[in-house]
């Protein structure tokens, strides 16, 4: 499966938040979400094949962790996009042309996935009806 379709989904992108932190077993994974071992282990099926994640025998477990440089294509998809400090990006909104992208200028997206990846439920902004 492509990098970018794994990562489409929620619930592996929470589960990769979680291997970041430090390898776990699927049953520590399931544990920490809301769904079932079996649906877990789906997820889990569906990283590997991406090779985002890798899986190591541990006597009668598999333990999971993150394999990083299965992010190349998302590094350079950014980078094309101008995530990088030295790129520039036409901005939609400016007849000016090009505006340079500096460093954290995505840390507003990442802040809005990680919340998402929280609360899973949720589709409503705060204070809006």
């Amino acid at each position: 499966m492509d990098v970018f379709e794994a990562l489409a989904d929620a619930t592996r992108r929470r589960l990769l938040l979680t291997l970041a932190e430090r390898p776990r077993t699927a049953g520590e994974l399931a544990a920490n979400e809301a769904h079932s071992r079996p649906a877990v282990s789906r997820h889990l099926r569906v990283l590997r094949e991406s090779a985002l994640v890798r899986a190591e025998e541990a006597g009668r477990t598999r333990v999971y962790s993150l394999d990083p440089s299965a992010l190349g294509p998302v590094r350079e998809l950014l980078e094309h996009l101008g995530a990088g400090p030295s790129t520039a990006v036409r901005s939609p909104r400016s007849s000016r042309g090009f505006a340079p992208i500096r460093p954290g200028h995505f840390d507003a997206l990442e802040l809005e996935v990680r919340r998402a990846a929280r609360e899973p439920g949720e589709t409503q902004r705060e204070g809006i009806a």
